[in-house]
């Protein structure tokens, strides 16, 4: 079972207000309807959203769309007054606010003054970084801002095994950014961020859990939580990243050699019900696994968040999942409920 951190717990707690309970009670409601009567239904509005603050990455992970640079759809910033405009509109509703989808947030220079806005409204806000951008400066600068949570992934503890899944990236720089946010956490006497290595783990490096636990204590950070890695050519996993380990990896291998998914698609998804994702330039996709927006729900320069919400296209989407999710590309490769695990 997942450990609970109470301090973090607290925290997110005391971001509810009546105006977000009350969201939620009607979103955890229409989840449980819409399961009763296998029909679409969607109350309230989102608990969780994601932020896409760039596209743009340091580094060339092999099985991220970013690191290959293989986008079709463009790349670029997230804009201070665009993102603060959708917040004004959708803060009373919204409780937890994700800055990342693809690319690196750091990368962006506004990043944290719209951590530092979102921060304002009260609202629980969290981001994952390859920490190479976590300087001084800006190890102080986002404890200033009110992040409430920093995931640092860290996929190995020495550089070799490290830079075969994070390509291009230095561990000594990742050490350091994390070893930074941990100083002026306690300069600043903050409670926040709270701060964990987040472990993909891969084939390459499953024989470092016990060693990243290590690591994690010496550098000071909260936790350590170990992932499974998506892996889009899983039938024949060509870059060898599926992991020996039954218990990290999200495929069973047949007896012919080649891999499936472990979880069975039922028709309906707790993540589309309660949480979507903008891209910096304003579309509104289901989930994190549309990497590349092919499933564009809205686009917020024409229509507003709310409206998107409940338009004729997400009513689409929501009926064509509860009808066949295995027919929804997308949704092929989801280890939703099934992906991490913490220490």
């Amino acid at each position: 079972m997942p450990q609970v951190n109470w301090n973090d717990s607290i925290n997110l707690f005391n971001k509810i207000t009546l105006s977000r309970f009350w969201n939620g009670v009607k979103v955890l409601s229409s989840f449980y309807v819409s399961r009763l009567t296998k029909k679409p239904i969607q109350w309230g509005y989102p608990v969780s959203i994601s932020f896409e603050p760039t596209t743009s990455c340091n580094l060339r992970c092999p099985e991220c769309p970013s690191g290959l640079r293989e986008f079709t759809r463009p790349t670029g910033m997230l804009q201070k007054d665009f993102f603060s405009t959708t917040i004004d509109e959708i803060h009373k509703e919204l409780l937890y606010l994700i800055f990342y989808f693809q690319g690196e947030p750091y990368l962006n220079p506004d990043f944290l003054d719209m951590v530092k806005y979102a921060a304002s409204k009260k609202i629980y806000t969290a981001t994952s970084t390859n920490a190479h951008y976590l300087t001084d400066a800006n190890a102080k600068r986002t404890i200033e801002s009110g992040l409430d949570r920093l995931i640092i992934s860290i996929d190995g503890t020495t550089q070799n095994v490290y830079e075969q899944y994070r390509v291009g990236g230095k561990l000594d720089k990742v050490i350091e950014g994390a070893k930074n946010i941990v100083k002026w956490k306690k300069e600043l006497n903050s409670k926040t961020p709270f701060v964990f290595f987040q472990f993909l783990v891969v084939k390459p490096n499953e024989h470092q859990i016990e060693d990243i636990k290590r690591l994690a204590k010496e550098v000071g950070v909260d936790e350590v939580r170990f992932k499974t890695a998506q892996v889009y050519d899983f039938e024949n996993d060509p870059n060898q990243l599926i992991p020996t380990t039954d218990k990290f990896s999200r495929y069973k291998k047949n007896s012919d050699g080649t891999y499936t998914p472990k979880n069975k698609l039922a028709n309906r998804c707790w993540k589309l019900q309660h949480a979507n994702v903008i891209t910096w330039d304003g579309l509104v996709v289901p989930c994190c696994f549309d990497k590349d927006a092919t499933h564009q729900l809205g686009n917020l320069k024409t229509q507003s968040f709310k409206q998107i919400w409940h338009n004729d296209k997400y009513k689409q989407f929501r009926y064509e999942l509860k009808q066949s999710r295995k027919n929804i590309d997308i949704c092929a490769n989801c280890s939703e409920g099934a992906s991490v695990w913490q220490d």
